[in-house]
């Protein structure tokens, strides 16, 4: 399965000696969970896109997360959110983590905003509110990592929200048959999250993370959640 990672930020520079970069974050998962997965990385920051009239050449398109906000108003911002209307337009399979997720909401219709409820940082459960024939091995809920102040408040029209909790009600949604949007990283681990969590100290604040610190050690599923990802991508191809 060939798969373009859409790469919309950089791990920090003081972590990449330790964790690697957004791509290797997802190569190691990948290459653990479902090997047969082939990676090709377009970092969008710098305007690097696949080509859609070759777009058979992909199975389908992942974005990764970001430290930035999906309103906010650089200019590569905005060029991705048109390109991501253009997938939707031309009926490709693509699937949101964090960034991505939210993305999907802004540029089709709906709307993400800064949470009031602070940020989400940690393992956090996930119930499913709606079970989809994609989502083998079947879980009432899953448990994962989380990084994000920012939230999907409104979907756009044709979505349905699948799972959620009361931090975030909406954490896991689609947009039609072939957009699926993840506010979860499945790509983190326990280690990165713990080490991004010190470098943003200032912006999450000491008592969030002292909260999440000890759900670190929680068991999670995101090789099940990551299998879900490769069967929306394979479903009605």
């Amino acid at each position: 399965m060939k798969i373009a990672l859409l790469q919309c930020d950089h791990v920090v520079k003081e972590l990449q000696p330790t964790h690697g970069d957004i791509p290797d974050l997802f190569k190691n998962l990948f290459d653990r969970v479902a090997p047969e997965v082939s990676l090709s990385v377009f970092n969008v920051t710098k305007g690097e896109y696949p080509d859609l009239s070759a777009s058979d050449h992909f199975d389908g398109f992942i974005s990764s997360g970001a430290r930035y906000s999906v309103y906010d108003n650089d200019p590569w911002i905005f060029r991705f959110k048109e390109f991501v209307r253009k997938l939707y337009d031309h009926n490709m399979k693509f699937v949101g983590i964090c960034f991505g997720h939210q993305m999907m909401a802004e540029a089709l219709g709906g709307k993400c905003e800064k949470s009031d409820q602070g940020w989400g940082v940690g393992i956090k459960e996930v119930k499913i509110y709606k079970k989809m024939p994609w989502m083998q091995p079947e879980l009432d809920s899953y448990r994962m990592i989380v990084s994000h102040a920012d939230q999907v408040m409104m979907i756009p029209e044709n979505s349905e929200v699948l799972g959620g909790n009361s931090h975030c009600p909406c954490s896991i949604y689609t947009v039609g048959e072939n957009f699926l949007g993840i506010q979860a990283h499945p790509e983190f681990t326990p280690a990165f999250e713990k080490d991004i969590m010190s470098v943003r100290e200032d912006r999450i604040g000491k008592k969030a993370i002292n909260e999440a610190i000890p759900t670190l050690t929680e068991q999670t599923d995101e090789a099940v959640v990551t299998r879900w990802i490769i069967h929306f991508i394979q479903n009605n191809k």
